[in-house]
């Protein structure tokens, strides 16, 4: 485990070039911020979480418990998606909309790029009217 990175990884790299390339412009990891969020964009008041499937416990095949040793995997697994959902409470209270986006999202650049598009987009609309 001591290989599996928390910064930079595949899917984060997917999420940050869409938005790059489609003109957003970002902070990472933010340290003030509870949970330490993936993307932050300040501009906009929204924060993007990029979760492996495995690691957050998602619904899809890869976000399946392992075979073996449950009795270290599961309690291990809940204490992730309990942290997760107390820390985007945290950001919620904030005042900060937060969008999760899941490991096995990121195959579908299509979509991923709508869907993060219509996220911050919405925000962006806001501001081009205030101009």
């Amino acid at each position: 485990m001591q290989s599996v990175k928390s910064k930079d990884t595949g899917p984060e790299l997917v999420v940050r070039r869409l938005l790059h390339a489609t003109g957003y412009r970002f902070r990472l990891h933010r340290k003030d911020l509870p949970g330490r969020p993936d993307i932050v964009l300040p501009r906009y008041k929204k924060i993007i979480f990029v979760h492996g499937c495995f690691w957050h416990h998602h619904g899809c095949p890869k976000g399946q418990f392992p075979k073996s040793r449950l009795d270290y995997w599961v309690p291990k697994l809940q204490e992730n998606v309990k942290r997760d959902r107390t820390k985007i409470e945290q950001l919620e209270s904030l005042g900060w909309k937060v969008l999760v986006v899941w490991q096995c999202e990121t195959k579908d650049v299509a979509t991923l790029t709508a869907r993060l598009q219509d996220f911050v987009g919405e925000s962006q609309k806001a501001i081009d009217m205030q101009r």
